[in-house]
């Protein structure tokens, strides 16, 4: 299955996020899910997108423990497929029962995807909070930890550029 790439250099408003400000983000929203008293012990990646932002908080947060659940969603800049699909491999249900589980993703966009993840999980028997880096206005979700709000396009720093090629 091939990545796909959203090119987002005809858009003239948008969101960039650099290296250092994701170094920054990152150690801010740890901050916030510490803060909260909550002490998730699994970080669930929502990869791709969380894949990044899952791992950073993981070792801010001194978590070991971490796993990831593939979603897709995205087609296009703007353009989503009708629905949310999970991916293959999908996460171990047993080992998830009884946990406190911090799933991670970039942006609540449409909020979707992540609905999609916590009730499956919270359908496992783990208690599960969400943390994203961007939450959007038009999210059915309201993550639980949230870096920052907006309503823009938001081009990440590990998503800029195209995939690389021979």
């Amino acid at each position: 299955m091939n990545a796909f790439h959203a090119d987002s250099s005809h858009l003239e408003r948008k969101e960039v996020l650099s290296w250092d400000g994701f170094g920054a983000a990152g150690r801010e929203l740890a901050q916030a899910v510490a803060d909260s008293g909550y002490q998730p012990e699994i970080v669930i990646a929502v990869a791709r997108g969380g894949l990044l932002p899952a791992g950073h908080l993981s070792y801010a947060l001194g978590l070991k423990l971490a796993d990831a659940i593939n979603v897709e969603f995205y087609a296009d800049v703007h353009q989503t497929l009708p629905d949310p699909v999970l991916l293959a491999p999908l996460l171990d249900r047993e080992s998830l029962r009884g946990k406190r589980l911090l799933v991670v993703d970039d942006v609540a966009d449409s909020g979707r995807t992540l609905a999609l993840v916590l009730e499956l999980l919270r359908g496992m028997g783990a208690e599960a909070r969400s943390a994203v880096l961007y939450a959007k206005s038009a999210s059915i979700v309201d993550p639980d930890f949230v870096w920052k709000r907006t309503d823009e396009w938001i081009v990440f720093p590990w998503s800029a550029e195209p995939p690389v090629s021979a």
